[in-house]
């Protein structure tokens, strides 16, 4: 689930393949919609931080101007493992 609450994009539950599409999809339109960046992306409530919920991420980064518009938080342990070994943490701008 994405949620737009107090400036921040929070995505809860887990993103797997029956549903990465929609997140993908309700993600990017709350990115459109959003006029000052960085956007917060806040992952605290994410069950699993696998590649798959990376990949919808780093697509949803690409849509960014410059692709630097989003930063997340609460990144889980497993996905920040995942981050560093596809070398993406200069890519990704955590907080």
């Amino acid at each position: 689930m994405i949620q737009y609450i107090d400036q921040q994009l929070v995505v809860s539950k887990t993103i797997n393949f029956e549903n990465a599409e929609q997140m993908y999809q309700t993600g990017l339109k709350h990115i459109q919609q959003h006029k000052n960046f960085p956007l917060v992306v806040d992952l605290a409530q994410l069950e699993h931080g696998n590649t798959l919920s990376l990949a919808v991420l780093v697509q949803w980064l690409r849509q960014t101007p410059e692709n630097k518009g989003l930063h997340f938080k609460n990144v889980p342990e497993k996905m920040l493992k995942i981050i560093q070994s596809c070398h993406l943490q200069d890519d990704l701008k955590l907080i």
